[in-house]
């Protein structure tokens, strides 16, 4: 039986079977991270996946 494949809630990149973390909100809505670098930037820094170079949500060529 395969594991269940999981991406990152900010970077939208794939997390390794046994790696990363679930991070679940009082509203009910659940996150899977990476690493606690994509926690950070979302949840406590609340940064645009979109603008940062790292992720795979960033838009080549959209930001002015």
């Amino acid at each position: 039986m395969m594991p269940e494949q999981r991406i990152c809630s900010f970077t939208n990149e794939e997390i390794e079977p046994g790696t990363g973390m679930m991070f679940v909100k009082r509203d009910g809505s659940v996150y899977w991270f990476k690493d606690s670098k994509s926690r950070k930037n979302m949840l406590k820094l609340k940064r645009n996946a979109r603008r940062l170079k790292w992720t795979r949500r960033y838009e080549k060529g959209g930001i002015n």
